[in-house]
């Protein structure tokens, strides 16, 4: 197994043009926001009747999708799988309140459109493909690469 810097020594090698890395420590978020946003979108009566919590933030896909992300994140990194985790409650919370003004799937999936449009762009302007498309575990690498590079003290 490849630890974390061993990803994302092979994530940065399609991600050195400046506007490329802008672009993806915008739309990575994004679309991870988005996604939490789509799964909480999920009608989730199944987890609501068996949980019996009254906590939506907890009774929905999205949270029982991200405690097997967690896994992939404490398997590489503790201390990343916590950044990760405080990222992924605000997720939570934020896509919560904006399903109380807008219909959720719908700000998601236009939100998700339009971050992997510019995923796309980024990556035309770097000339090289998504890391993804060699290995779709760089979905999972890129949110901890762009948490890495924005809060590190490199």
């Amino acid at each position: 197994m490849r630890t974390l810097d061993q990803w994302f020594a092979e994530y940065a090698v399609s991600h050195q043009n400046p506007k490329n890395k802008a672009i993806h420590y915008i739309c990575v978020p994004a679309i991870y926001f988005s996604i939490v946003g789509l799964l909480m979108s999920i009608p989730s009566t199944i987890i609501s009747n068996a949980l019996q919590l009254n906590m939506p933030i907890v009774e929905n896909w999205a949270f029982l999708v991200l405690l097997f992300v967690l896994v992939f994140y404490i398997r590489l990194s503790i201390a990343m799988a916590a950044k990760i985790a405080i990222f992924s409650l605000l997720c939570l919370i934020v896509n919560y309140y904006i399903s109380q003004f807008v219909p959720l799937w719908i700000f998601s999936l236009s939100v998700f459109a339009l971050a992997w449009i510019g995923q796309f762009y980024g990556h035309n302007i770097e000339g090289k493909k998504p890391s993804f498309l060699k290995d779709l575990q760089f979905l999972l690498i890129g949110p901890a690469w762009v948490v890495e590079n924005l809060f590190s003290k490199k």
